[in-house]
């Protein structure tokens, strides 16, 4: 279908909202939006007064033409439920709501995990018309995209929707639209799951400096608890994206307490060593004091047996 346009040289001004209403995941963005687009089609008009007062009506999309929008950044296709209408009002305006799952590439950075702050871009262009035919054009601007989308949310994970800013570009290749989602994270979960048990083991190490050291339960406690650290991390690893080139703080700290209590376990086996060292010295010792001893003893009882037999 040809755009919708009595003078070929007049351009097609497309309206776009995007309004998010859900975050399912940010490693690789995972959101759903509401896309509302509204143009307006020269070719159809007629008098509400002639038609009983009918004002819109409701058409299949593959009656009229439609502007071929898609999300530059979108790297899996939309498995979301379409929508098979389009409403047409009587003065040519034409307006199509669509659900859209969004699944893009978002540039992350986590070196302030888990009080992080993320910002991922949703561009919207035309597949195959140039600026010259379609014009892009925000229809609401940032404040009330921003209150309709926290308005509308309804899920957002361990994520909690900051804005949503709106702006739109001309290039010579094409019209785009830009959108640029800023959120942050809730960072209570992580805190109380990870960063406080972590401490806490650090807290128990300290802590074992009071145990005795004999029978090695104190060198058991130690490398029990310096297991549990290793779990942690590994949880972490999970945890964090791979899509970030700084080294999070949290994985310093984690690094610097798991090398706190590697060192506590070394100083345990040394210590441990030592002492076992000394027992067996004084072992010794005593052993050969004992012999020294009996010797003695043995020396006298002869002296005692000869004395007894002279004449």
């Amino acid at each position: 279908m040809t755009r919708p346009v009595l003078d070929y040289k007049h351009p097609t001004v497309v309206q776009l909202d995007i309004l998010l209403y859900a975050i399912l995941a940010v490693v690789g963005a995972a959101l759903l939006c509401h896309l509302l687009n509204m143009w307006n089609n020269e070719r159809i008009s007629w008098d509400p007064a002639q038609f009983c007062g009918i004002t819109q009506v409701s058409v299949p999309m593959e009656m009229l033409w439609k502007p071929d929008l898609f999300i530059q950044e979108m790297i899996q296709k939309d498995d979301s439920t379409q929508n098979p209408y389009m409403y047409v009002y009587h003065d040519g305006k034409v307006v199509v709501e669509e659900g859209l799952k969004v699944v893009s590439t978002c540039k992350m950075d986590v070196h302030k995990f888990p009080f992080d702050t993320q910002s991922c871009n949703i561009s919207v262009g035309s597949a195959i018309h140039c600026v010259d035919e379609i014009r892009l054009r925000p229809f609401s601007n940032t404040s009330r995209v921003t209150q309709f989308s926290q308005e509308l949310i309804k899920t957002q994970g361990e994520w909690e929707f900051l804005q949503l800013s709106v702006s739109g570009h001309n290039f010579t290749f094409g019209d785009r639209s830009w959108n640029i989602l800023i959120y942050t994270r809730r960072p209570l979960l992580h805190v109380t799951n990870f960063m406080l048990p972590v401490l806490f083991f650090l807290i128990l190490d300290l802590a074992s400096f009071f145990i005795a050291d004999h029978r090695g339960e104190k060198l058991g406690f130690k490398v029990t608890v310096l297991l549990a650290i290793s779990v942690l991390l590994l949880i972490l690893n999970d945890i964090l994206p791979s899509v970030s080139n700084k080294t999070p703080l949290i994985a310093t700290y984690c690094i610097v307490i798991f090398a706190l209590m590697l060192l506590s376990v070394l100083e345990t086996i040394l210590v441990t060593y030592l002492m076992e060292k000394d027992s067996q010295e004084k072992l010794g010792l005593s052993d050969d004091r004992e012999v020294q001893r009996e010797a003695v003893k043995n020396r006298n009882t002869g002296e005692k047996q000869i004395v007894s037999e002279a004449p």
